[in-house]
């Protein structure tokens, strides 16, 4: 199983992006999916996951109303809509996939890189 993201860049503060996330590889089932980012020195956080049974969504508090989290659960697609992008936002966004009944997110993509600039 593949993680795939695409859609980052290099955008102004209060600027938009897009991140996307896909499957690709063995047909696997999947709980919930999420995003995380890592800034450079920092260590990976968490973002904002989907838990496809309940369409429940969860942020962390820095994002809260300004990402949006959204997927397909057939395709094992997520997205990411950012908005207002601030500089802190720098890193680099990974997405991972949880299997049903299992503690911890069971795949994760390489990542696409984020810029936001002040």
């Amino acid at each position: 199983v593949q993680l795939v993201e695409s859609g980052g860049g290099l955008v102004q503060t209060g600027g938009s992006l897009r991140l996307s996330c896909a499957a690709s590889g063995r047909t696997f089932s999947s709980a919930s999916m999420g995003w995380f980012r890592q800034a450079p020195g920092k260590e990976r956080e968490f973002v904002a996951r989907i838990t496809w049974s309940s369409s429940d969504t969860y942020y962390t508090d820095s994002v809260k109303g300004r990402f949006t989290i959204s997927g397909d659960n057939a395709k094992n697609t997520v997205y990411l809509q950012m908005n207002s992008l601030k500089p802190e936002g720098t890193a680099i966004y990974l997405c991972a996939a949880r299997k049903p009944r299992s503690a911890q997110y069971d795949y994760w993509g390489q990542g696409t890189k984020v810029t936001v600039s002040s």
